[in-house]
């Protein structure tokens, strides 16, 4: 390796060089769905940006190694079940088959493993007998909690007190917990619910959620990795537990050297979320402006920081993807001819926008009329999962209603010069002619912007 990566490790809050334990085999976990609706934008936004860090981890390492686990066991996904009155197996089933068909518009390749919560039950159950073993855990009303207080490094990775853990845990006070702090390793299923055997109740039970993530990246990556990444939702309660349980069973200091975590997605001044209403599916995303359009840009912003995605943005991600593919026309790429400079934005933790900055650049050159920089402007954008068509199959783009993207562009451009001539009635005429087709309209200061209904 020639070029020195940098990450912001979240677990020391510095920006730090990378050095893998093994530099012949670099492990990555990440987070991956809760297979009980399909996955919106928010969503998309770590499988995205971790498929990035995967693809130059390739390029700069020899073998990587990438697990992204599926919970397919949870409250959300019994309680969906049952109001669809359809059974969990069913629904599961379903979901993964649609996120599948998500990630794979979305230009996400796929991890090396991507296990199932159900499919490592008995590696579940042999991590918290350990815990119980070494007293790290207690047994109470057929549920076995994780006693935080045995752990004195608990709230390293949040930056927490303990006094605002225990606070922020007090809605889950049960009367058998021997501390509010106290998390569920195992609990047990009511009739009708998953569950399985185990050795510490005469009732089936069933995993909690921080415990499957423990128990199948030991499975994969060993009991200490390179790599964890997933959403910063996730730095608390759910990685901060993930490390006391892993650190406690295999009594090592770390779970994972690097922690890494993506910023939030919102909908243009408001996060977006569940309680607000303005949950943007990805499918509907991708329906509307095609999945590398969405992915693009979903990598506009710095992955730390919010990535802020109106109908406006993914609008100008768009023109970005026409201009850059304009240049690249049907150039072939070569791993070998990819950019230099590209590659240290990207090492600099993942500087997408300063990468995108680099490929604006390639992309003059090859407008210019030089075909090698068309070739490593192609090579280049791979890393970012982008420029994978060519120049006339992007223009082509989606047909609706036989209008694929030139030939809307092309109406709207009419459209504007008829206001441009006052001619309103053959303006309204284009307007109609696309809403036919399945095309909205929406005019704004900065212009007009497009989407598919």
């Amino acid at each position: 390796m020639t070029t020195n990566l940098f990450l912001h490790n979240t677990l020391t809050r510095e920006k730090e060089t990378f050095a893998p334990i093994d530099p012949a085999h670099v492990r990555v976990y990440a987070c991956g769905p809760t297979v009980y609706d399909r996955i919106h934008i928010g969503n998309a936004r770590p499988i995205v940006v971790f498929d990035v860090l995967v693809r130059l981890l390739r390029h700069l390492y020899p073998k990587v190694t990438y697990v992204r686990n599926i919970t397919d066991v949870d409250d959300k996904i019994i309680n969906r079940a049952a109001e669809r009155n359809i059974g969990i197996d069913q629904l599961c089933d379903d979901t993964i088959a649609d996120f599948h068909d998500d990630v794979a518009a979305l230009g996400a390749l796929p991890p090396d493993h991507e296990p199932r919560a159900t499919e490592f039950i008995t590696d579940m159950i042999d991590m918290i007998a350990r815990l119980i073993e070494k007293g790290h855990a207690y047994e109470a009303e057929g549920h076995v909690l994780f006693s935080v207080m045995t752990m004195p490094a608990y709230g390293g990775l949040s930056g927490r007190s303990m006094e605002d853990m225990i606070a922020g845990a007090r809605v889950e006070v049960a009367p058998y917990k021997r501390d509010p702090a106290d998390f569920v390793l195992w609990k047990p299923s009511a009739d009708g619910q998953p569950g399985w055997d185990n050795p510490f109740s005469s009732q089936k039970g069933r995993p909690g959620w921080h415990i499957e993530c423990s128990a199948m990246a030991r499975h994969f990556l060993g009991e200490t990795f390179d790599i964890h990444a997933g959403g910063i939702d996730l730095i608390f309660p759910h990685h901060e537990n993930e490390i006391a349980q892993s650190c406690c069973a295999h009594d090592t200091d770390i779970m994972a050297k690097y922690w890494l975590h993506n910023g939030f997605v919102t909908m243009g001044d408001e996060k977006m979320s569940k309680s607000l209403g303005n949950l943007v599916m990805v499918c509907d995303a991708i329906s509307a402006h095609r999945g590398e359009t969405v992915r693009a840009g979903l990598l506009a912003a710095h992955y730390r920081a919010p990535a802020a995605l109106p109908d406006s943005a993914l609008a100008e991600a768009r023109n970005v993807l026409d201009r850059l593919y304009r240049a690249v026309g049907d150039a072939e790429p070569d791993n070998a001819a990819i950019d230099p400079d590209f590659v240290s934005a990207l090492c600099d933790d993942l500087n997408t926008p300063a990468a995108m900055a680099r490929l604006h650049v390639l992309a003059g050159a090859a407008n210019k009329g030089d075909d090698d920089a068309a070739i490593v402007l192609k090579s280049s954008a791979s890393l970012l999962g982008l420029l994978a068509q060519t120049g006339d199959e992007w223009a082509k783009g989606v047909s609706v209603g036989g209008f694929d993207d030139a030939l809307i562009e092309t109406r709207i451009a009419a459209r504007n010069q008829a206001r441009a001539d006052r001619d309103f009635a053959l303006a309204d005429a284009i307007r109609d002619e696309l809403a036919e087709a399945g095309v909205t309209l929406e005019d704004g200061p900065e212009g007009t912007i497009w989407r598919r209904n």
